[in-house]
C-alpha cells in the first residue's frame, strides 16, 4: 500500500493574520481584538519573550486565567523560536513546581497570588515575570517580530497531560501537529468568520486550546470565559452572541439544568463535547435546551491531539458512538499483533498520521510505551499512538468505546492519575499507604475515592483532608475517603488495587 503523504502546514503563529484584519479575533469583557491588534500584539509579545527568556528553543511557561496574554501567548512563543507550557490555572503550588523543574521553563508569566503560592518550590532556572507587564507589553507601540519561519516538524508545545502512574507528563506538539489539527477541527465544525466561540475550558488542555487555534484558522473571533457558574455560561453567551460552545459532559449537566431565555439558547448553533462520553439521556436534554444547535461528540487524547467526532446527522440513532477518524487522522482498531480486527471485535485504538505528537518531553521510557510504529495496514506508516483504549468498529466504520486499560480517574472532564492523589496523600506524613480509584457518578462521570491506612493506627482525618485541599486542586479532591486498619496485598507484596476497589460498596454523595 502506498503510504499517504502527510499535508502541508505553516509556522503556527500564521494563524494571527487568518483572518480578515479588521474582524474581530478575540473578546474579553467590553474590549475587542481585531486580527491586525492580534498580530501586532503576538510580534509585541514574541520580542519581549525572547529577550526574557534567553533565547530560541527554551521553554516559556503561562500560569494565569484566561487573559489576553494567556490567549497571544501560545503564538508569541512560536513566533520566538520559543516552546510554549501552559499550566492549569487550577493546578497548586507542587505540581506547578514539577512542570517548571521537568520541562527546565526559564522563564514563568503568571501573577503575584500564583508566584506567592509557589514560594521556594520555584526552580533556581526559572525566572519570574508579572503578566501585567506582559499585558503592557501588548499594547506598548513598539516593533515586533516578524512571522516564524519555523519547519513543520519544530517543537512549538509541551502539553503536561497525567498518566496512569506517577506525575504529569510532557506531551511534545510540533508546528505541524497544532496547524493542521487546528484546520481538522476548523472544517468538520464547519466554522466560519461569523462565527463566535465561548471559550469556557482551561487552554492548558488541547481541547481548551483548539478552542482559540481552530477559530483563528477560521477566522472566527473568540470569547474567553472563567466561570464560577452555569450562571455565568448563560450571560456569556447573551453578551457576546455566542455561535458555539465546547464543553465537557459535567459542564452540560449544569446547563442543561440551567434556566435559558429561549432567544439566548437559540443563539447556540454549534456544540463540541469530548472529555468523557455523553449519555443518550443527556444528548436528549441538551437538545432540548438547544434547539438550534448541532451536536459533535469528539474523541481524542493529548497524544494524537483528536481522534474521532460524530457527524450531528448521526447522533440520534449512534448516540453512543465515538463517530469516525477526523479529517488528517486515520483511526485503525487493532489485535494486540497489531492485525486490524473485523467488525465487532473489540481492539486498540491505534491512531496514525500527521496529527501524532513526537513523544513525550525526556521521557524515552514511556514515549517508547505509548508511541510505536504503525500496524503494517497503516496509509500513514511511520510512528503511531497506541491509546490503550479498547473500542470496537461496527459495519458502517463506526466506533464505540469500550473501556480503559489503564488505571485513569477521568472526572469532571480532566484525566487524573490515581498514583498522583496517593502520593500527595502520603506525603502529608499522616498516613502510611493510600490508593485511588474512580466509582462511576452521575455528575462527574468518575468521582475519587481514597483508601488510607493511618500511622500507628491512627485516623487523622481532618490533618490529611486539610492537607489534600492545601496540595491537590479541586478536580484531584478525592469524594470519599476510607482510612482502614490494614489493606489487602497479592502475591509479590503489593498493594492489591483490585482487592481493595472491588471492596468499596458506599455511594458517593457528590
Amino acid at each position: 500500500m502506498t503510504k499517504a503523504e502527510n499535508p502541508s502546514s505553516r509556522p503556527i503563529d500564521h494563524l494571527a493574520r487568518c483572518g480578515a484584519p479588521d474582524a474581530a479575533a478575540l473578546l474579553i469583557g467590553g474590549k475587542v481584538t481585531t486580527f491586525a491588534d492580534l498580530d501586532a500584539g503576538v510580534g509585541r509579545l514574541a520580542s519581549w519573550l525572547l529577550d526574557q527568556a534567553g533565547g530560541p528553543g527554551e521553554r516559556v511557561a503561562n500560569w494565569s486565567a484566561k487573559t489576553r496574554l494567556a490567549c497571544l501567548l501560545p503564538l508569541a512563543a512560536a513566533r520566538a523560536g520559543l516552546i510554549h507550557v501552559p499550566v492549569n490555572p487550577l493546578l497548586k503550588g507542587p505540581q506547578v513546581a514539577h512542570i517548571l523543574s521537568d520541562s527546565g521553563a526559564k522563564l514563568l508569566v503568571t501573577n503575584g497570588a500564583r508566584a506567592d503560592m509557589l514560594g521556594k518550590d520555584l526552580p533556581e532556572h526559572c525566572v519570574l515575570q508579572d503578566q501585567k507587564i506582559g499585558e503592557e507589553v501588548i499594547d506598548s507601540g513598539g516593533q515586533g517580530l516578524p512571522l516564524s519561519i519555523a519547519e513543520p516538524g519544530d517543537l512549538a508545545a509541551i502539553l503536561y497531560t497525567s498518566g496512569s502512574t506517577g506525575r504529569p507528563k510532557g506531551v511534545m506538539l510540533s508546528h505541524a501537529n497544532l496547524w493542521l489539527g487546528a484546520e481538522s477541527v476548523a472544517s468538520y465544525l464547519k466554522i466560519t468568520p461569523e462565527d463566535r466561540i465561548l471559550a469556557v475550558l482551561p487552554l492548558s488542555f488541547d481541547y481548551g486550546q483548539s478552542q482559540l487555534l481552530s477559530s483563528w484558522y477560521a477566522g472566527a473571533a473568540v470569547a474567553p470565559l472563567d466561570y464560577l457558574t452555569a450562571r455565568d455560561v448563560v450571560k456569556a453567551v447573551a453578551r457576546h452572541g455566542i455561535t458555539t460552545l465546547a464543553g465537557v459532559p459535567p459542564l452540560w449537566v449544569q446547563l442543561v439544568e440551567s434556566e435559558w431565555p429561549a432567544e439566548t439558547a437559540g443563539l447556540l448553533t454549534r456544540l463540541t463535547n469530548s472529555g468523557g462520553a455523553l449519555t443518550p439521556s443527556l444528548i436528549d436534554a441538551i437538545r432540548d435546551t438547544f434547539p438550534r444547535a448541532d451536536i459533535y461528540p469528539m474523541y481524542g487524547l493529548t497524544e494524537a491531539f483528536r481522534s474521532t467526532f460524530l457527524d450531528p446527522a448521526l447522533v440520534a440513532d449512534h448516540p453512543t458512538s465515538m463517530g469516525r477518524a477526523i479529517p488528517h487522522a486515520e483511526i485503525l482498531v487493532c489485535r494486540p499483533d497489531g492485525s486490524i480486527t473485523d467488525d465487532g471485535e473489540p481492539g486498540e485504538l491505534v491512531h496514525t498520521g500527521p496529527l501524532v505528537a513526537q513523544g513525550y518531553w525526556r521521557d524515552e521510557e514511556r514515549t517508547a510505551q505509548r508511541f510505536r510504529p504503525s500496524p503494517a495496514a497503516s496509509r500513514y506508516g511511520g510512528t503511531a499512538v497506541w491509546s490503550g483504549d479498547t473500542v470496537r468498529r461496527d459495519a458502517e466504520g463506526l466506533l464505540y468505546f469500550v473501556g480503559r486499560d489503564d488505571a485513569m480517574i477521568k472526572t469532571a472532564g480532566n484525566r487524573v492519575s490515581p498514583t498522583e492523589v496517593e502520593d500527595v496523600a502520603v506525603g502529608s506524613g499522616v498516613i502510611y499507604e493510600a490508593v485511588a480509584f474512580g466509582v462511576p457518578d452521575a455528575r462527574l462521570g468518575a468521582a475519587i475515592v481514597l483508601i488510607v491506612r493511618g500511622r500507628d493506627g491512627v485516623n487523622d482525618e481532618e490533618g490529611l483532608a486539610a492537607y489534600l485541599r492545601q496540595n491537590l486542586p479541586n478536580f484531584m479532591q478525592p469524594a470519599a475517603i476510607e482510612w482502614r486498619e490494614e489493606l489487602p496485598r497479592n502475591p509479590n507484596g503489593k498493594l492489591d488495587r483490585v482487592a481493595i476497589a472491588a471492596g468499596w460498596t458506599h455511594e458517593v454523595t457528590t
